[in-house]
């Protein structure tokens, strides 16, 4: 992993230490540390991080509202650091434009695979910007395209990025756009529990989502 230039947003003293160590021990630099939503926005534009890390639990700050301003401005990969994570907590931050997210407390380890995560989708994010310019519109298309990389996860046994790569390799090969190929995936798996004979559409969805 390269060396990142990373912004912690963080309240508690001890908590916001012991990130800024663990990422120093990983190779990383931070650049800053804020304790607010006006400063998060504001130092995300300044210094132009390469990964943010936010407490989503900061006295009077929205994370998920602070997320979506930062986003709208200057897309840039965001973790999300938090006591919990609910199903709804988890779809309001994906809808944000949030990446992955830690949950208390934080280790070493933990922290290397979350950033390599949130990194692999924040280029995935990208790939879709490229074809849809538009945020609002990429981060709906992103939701998609989370949707139809769990199916693939789930029917091929494939990792997250050799799902998304299955993804782009088909897309090119059918002609098809990543929403309209998430889309004719998903479009697949429902059909799967429509019908009784299972194996005939487990079959049409390999055909929909081989290798061309």
């Amino acid at each position: 992993m390269r060396k990142l230039r990373v912004l912690i947003v963080e309240d508690k003293r001890l908590m916001a230490a012991h990130l800024n160590a663990q990422l120093e021990s990983l190779g990383h630099h931070v650049v800053g540390l804020v304790k607010d939503r006006r400063e998060a926005v504001k130092s995300a534009l300044e210094l132009q991080p390469d990964l943010i890390i936010m407490d989503i639990r900061t006295p009077g700050m929205d994370g998920i509202d602070t997320a979506r301003t930062i986003m709208g401005h200057t897309p840039i990969p965001i973790i999300f650091l938090t006591a919990y994570a609910a199903a709804d907590f988890v779809r309001q931050a994906r809808e944000a434009g949030v990446m992955a997210y830690l949950v208390r407390r934080v280790d070493k380890r933990q922290l290397h695979s979350t950033i390599e995560m949130a990194l692999g989708r924040f280029e995935e994010l990208q790939a879709i910007r490229r074809e849809v310019s538009d945020l609002k519109e990429a981060l709906e298309t992103r939701n998609l395209v989370e949707q139809a990389k769990g199916v693939l996860m789930k029917r091929l046994k494939l990792s997250e990025a050799e799902a998304f790569r299955r993804m782009q390799r088909q897309r090119r090969n059918m002609g098809k756009s990543l929403k309209e190929m998430a889309s004719t995936i998903l479009n697949a798996e429902q059909l799967m529990f429509r019908r009784l004979n299972v194996p005939r559409q487990l079959q049409a969805i390999r055909y929909v989502i081989r290798q061309g």
